[in-house]
C-alpha cells in the first residue's frame, strides 16, 4: 500500500496491473489527491478499513476477489457502504455497466479513457458525495457545513450579498398541537417556497441552506434580497392556511398547554425573515453574519404576523445601520 502527500481527499486505487496503478497514482497525485493503492480485492477491503478513503477507484477483473465482489461487500458493511466507488473495466457493453451499477458503483468508466475524463468523473463523484452527506435528510438542502463554507467564500472574495435568515414563528407550539408529521409538511413547504424564490427572482449563484428544524438561510445578490424576502412571506402566508385546520383558521389561533400546564392561545403561523444586506465588506467572519441576523430575528419575533427585519451595511452610511 502506498500513500502520497497529505490532501483533503484520500483515494484508494485497486488494480492488479502495476503499470495501471502507477499511471493512476501519478495522474491523481498531480491534482493534489492523497493516493493509496491495492493490488487485489482482498487487500482493498483491508485498506478501506484502515484508511477510510473518500473514494475507491476499482478495477473489475482481478485475482483473489473481483471488483463486483468488493463493491458488494462494501455495500453490506455499514462502515464502508457510504464510500463512493468508480469502477474501471475494459468491458463497455451495457450488461457489464448495469451489473456494476446495480452492484453499488456510483460510476463506471470504460478503458481506455482519457485523463481528463477520469479527473472529471472523480471530481463529480467526490462533490456529489459531500453534498449528500451535508444535505438535510428532510429537505435535501445543504446543511450547516455547506452554509459555513458558502459564507466564507463570499467573505473571502469580498462580494456584496444579501443574507436572509428565515424562521417559522410559533413552530414548537404548532408541532405540539398538530404533531410532527404536519410539522414536517410545513418545513418542506417552506423549503419549496425558497427554491421557487430563487427560480423566479434569483440566479444560479444564489444559495439555499437548511440550518435545521424550521430555520433556513438564503444568500443572494443584494439588489434582489428585499424582493425575495417579500415573495417568500407572501407565498408562505397564502399557502400555510391550507395546512392548518379550518376551525383554527376561522378562529385565528390555536390553543396549546404551556410548560406551566396552562392553556395558552398561539397565533397562526407566520415567518420572520432577518435580512442583512452587506456591501461594505466589513464582515470578516461568518459568525458575525449569524450574530447580526439573530439579533434582527429576535426583534422581528416581537412583531405580530410575518415580517422582514432589515439591516443594510453600506460604505456610504456605516453609522446608520438600524433595523427597518
Amino acid at each position: 500500500m502506498l500513500a502520497a502527500d497529505s490532501s483533503p481527499y484520500r483515494i484508494l486505487v485497486v488494480d492488479d496491473e502495476p503499470h495501471i496503478i502507477q499511471i493512476l497514482k501519478f495522474t491523481l497525485e498531480k491534482e493534489g489527491y492523497q493516493v493509496y493503492t491495492a493490488e487485489n480485492g482482498q487487500v482493498a477491503l483491508e485498506c478501506i478499513q484502515e484508511i477510510e478513503p473518500n473514494l475507491v477507484i476499482l478495477d473489475i477483473m482481478m485475482p483473489v476477489m473481483d471488483g463486483y465482489e468488493v463493491c458488494r461487500k462494501m455495500r453490506e458493511d455499514f462502515k464502508m457502504n457510504q464510500i463512493p466507488v468508480i469502477m474501471l473495466s475494459a468491458k463497455g457493453d451495457p450488461l457489464s455497466r448495469v451489473e456494476g451499477l446495480e452492484g453499488g458503483a456510483n460510476d463506471y468508466l470504460v478503458k481506455p479513457y482519457s485523463n481528463e475524463e477520469l479527473l472529471l468523473r472523480v471530481k463529480n463523484v467526490l462533490e456529489w458525495n459531500i453534498k449528500q452527506k451535508e444535505a438535510n435528510p428532510l429537505t435535501g438542502l445543504p446543511g450547516n457545513t455547506a452554509i459555513e463554507r458558502e459564507l466564507k467564500i463570499r467573505i473571502n472574495r469580498k462580494e456584496p450579498y444579501a443574507f436572509l435568515y428565515i424562521d417559522i414563528d410559533n413552530f414548537k407550539a404548532f408541532n405540539d398541537y398538530f404533531g410532527y408529521q404536519k410539522g414536517d409538511e410545513i418545513i418542506t413547504y417552506l423549503a419549496g417556497i425558497l427554491t421557487k424564490a430563487v427560480e423566479k427572482l434569483g440566479s444560479k449563484e444564489d444559495f439555499i441552506g437548511h440550518i435545521g428544524g424550521d430555520d433556513f438561510v438564503l444568500v443572494a445578490d443584494p439588489t434582489r434580497g428585499q424582493f425575495m424576502a417579500k415573495y417568500i412571506i407572501d407565498e408562505f402566508d397564502k399557502g400555510a392556511v391550507f395546512l392548518l385546520g379550518e376551525d383554527d383558521v376561522k378562529r385565528g389561533y390555536f390553543e396549546v398547554r404551556n410548560r406551566q400546564g396552562e392553556i395558552a392561545r398561539v397565533s397562526l403561523m407566520s415567518i420572520t425573515i432577518a435580512l442583512v444586506i452587506s456591501t461594505d465588506n466589513k464582515i470578516e467572519h461568518f459568525a458575525e453574519i449569524n450574530d447580526i441576523a439573530s439579533e434582527l430575528k429576535k426583534y422581528g419575533k416581537k412583531v405580530k404576523g410575518s415580517v422582514v427585519i432589515k439591516e443594510r451595511r453600506q460604505e456610504t452610511a456605516p453609522t446608520t445601520n438600524q433595523p427597518e
